[in-house]
């Protein structure tokens, strides 16, 4: 390490002592390394692969349209985590900046609800996954049942390889997640050019085509719902300032990696949704009808139906390692979550399994609680697309009590002191704007729709009729969750004094 290298290294764990909080994690993470794990836990490819017959069998073809008005709201949600993520470089995201802008009972109940979210949207990538898996090694000449116990058995897979890689590192994390952050880049990009170039079917205008959305009777109704594809996958860019006690110069690095990841994610989304679109083969209609009947499974028998065996082969492997690589990029991120909270004193038995190993630098114990918590939800396994709806749900509740803290802190002159990444005179108006979005949206996932809210009788192994059994999943979960959080604060935490303040800024020279 060079002397300037070991500056910024002292530079860093002195602005983290001002929370109250030593160097304990390893701080491996440099520019891209910060950027490629915020990219990598949205993942275009994981989340369009996870619901893109929702999104096309909902709405046809129009649905395309839904990416562009998602990404432009998850951009002015990133523009003012940007500017908060530059102001408090500490690990747990929105957890930690509501407990420095507001207070402690609201900050908990807000890392509560995001924790859980982030622990359902691990269960929901694991078992992504065997969508792009299966047919890849049954076209390699395995013979595998694309079944629940199937995608289940690869999930687990997936979810204990996952939390070793977490055990063993945030360097070896991002040497894995590094590489598959350029394999979906390369791979989604030059497989989505060939499509357009060679196997192109469809007109361009059929992204005009919205004989779906007028034939349902509700033609916004049914866009809002379709959207359901185009808001699991643009979040968790707050991931990059989640990871920042492991990030070289967070102050600065975070809030960079936060907007190009968005900004990334949100043009090899549009190219590959593009593509794939276009190489649709025969009527495009009779295409959204079979989805329906459960006859066609987009994205992947849309490249298995064009690509030559060896390029769709590849082109799957691609994929496959690009969803591995969010798997683990989304539960790093959970992980730093839990260990923030856990620090502070509050999860339950923290401080018996919330301890950094010496040797390794990681929260081992930590580790394996968020691997096992994410293995939970497979016992009521009914698909990718459930699990997904009500952690996506989750995750924009927790973006809005985030913005809800941060604009009442604005109103009362926050921010005080300067940071690299700054809003100025439009941080009130970006915040306001993100509010305005984030809550339109909770709005849509909390509709009861049977297509993008289904009822709780929708999952297997759970034996629920009447009342109960017509209330959505999303509700269903959401009030689970904060019901058993609120009975464990209540009794566990109410009257534990707040966090310290921040100290002073050290002067040049200190």
């Amino acid at each position: 390490m060079s002397v300037t290298e070991e500056a910024h290294q002292h530079a860093d764990v002195r602005d983290l002592a001002r929370f109250g909080y030593k160097q304990e994690l390893r701080r491996a993470l440099g520019v891209y390394s910060s950027f490629a794990v915020a990219f990598s836990y949205i993942s275009p490819s994981t989340g369009i692969f996870t619901l893109y017959a929702l999104g096309l069998g909902i709405g046809g073809p129009a649905f395309i349209w839904s990416w562009p008005i998602v990404v432009v709201g998850q951009l002015i949600i990133g523009l003012n985590f940007a500017e908060v993520s530059s102001h408090f470089p500490v690990a747990g995201s929105v957890y930690q900046w509501t407990k420095y802008l507001s207070n402690r009972t609201y900050s908990w109940f807000t890392g509560w609800i995001y924790l859980f979210a982030g622990v359902l949207t691990v269960t929901a990538v694991d078992v992504t996954v065997p969508i792009v898996l299966i047919p890849l090694l049954n076209s390699l000449g395995m013979n595998i049942e694309n079944n629940s116990q199937s995608q289940i058995t690869i999930a687990l897979i997936v979810l204990t390889s996952t939390t070793l890689l977490n055990i063993f590192g945030v360097r070896l994390v991002a040497i894995v997640n590094n590489t598959g952050v350029v394999f979906e880049i390369l791979g989604m990009v030059v497989f989505a050019i060939v499509l357009l170039l060679f196997y192109a079917q469809q007109s361009p205008g059929v992204v005009f085509d919205t004989t779906e959305l007028n034939a349902s009777g509700n033609p916004w109704g049914t866009f809002m719902a379709a959207m359901f594809m185009s808001l699991f996958v643009i979040y968790g860019f707050d991931t990059a300032s989640t990871l920042a006690e492991e990030t070289k110069n967070p102050r600065r690095e975070a809030p960079r990696a936060v907007i190009a990841a968005i900004v990334g994610a949100a043009i090899i989304g549009a190219i590959f949704l593009f593509a794939t679109l276009l190489a649709i083969p025969g009527n495009i209609h009779d295409y959204v009808t079979a989805i329906g009947k459960g006859e066609a499974a987009p994205p992947v028998d849309i490249i298995t139906g064009n690509l030559p065996k060896w390029a769709a082969d590849l082109y799957l492997f691609v994929v496959f390692a690009a969803i591995y690589v969010c798997c683990l990029a989304i539960q790093t991120s959970t992980i730093r979550l839990a260990f923030g909270m856990a620090r502070d004193g509050n999860l339950p038995l923290g401080r018996i399994y919330n301890k950094v190993s010496p040797t390794l630098h990681t929260p081992v114990g930590t580790c394996i609680v968020i691997g096992g918590l994410s293995a939970i939800p497979l016992l009521y396994y009914a698909g990718a697309g459930l699990i997904a709806i009500a952690a996506t749900g989750m995750i924009y509740l927790s973006y809005i009590l985030g913005n809800i803290a941060i604009l009442i802190a604005r109103t009362q002159g926050w921010p005080k002191e300067s940071a690299p990444f700054k809003l100025g005179s439009w941080g009130l108006i970006v915040n306001v704007l993100g509010l305005v979005w984030g809550i339109s949206m909770i709005v849509n996932f909390m509709w009861p729709r049977a297509s993008s809210n289904p009822p709780l009788s929708a999952l297997p192994n759970l034996s629920i009729t009447g009342f109960l059994g017509d209330v959505p999943i999303f509700e269903a979960t959401l009030f689970v969750i904060v019901v058993v959080g609120a009975i464990y604060y209540f009794i566990a935490l109410r009257g534990k004094p707040s966090a310290a303040a921040i100290a002073p800024a050290a002067q040049a020279g200190d």
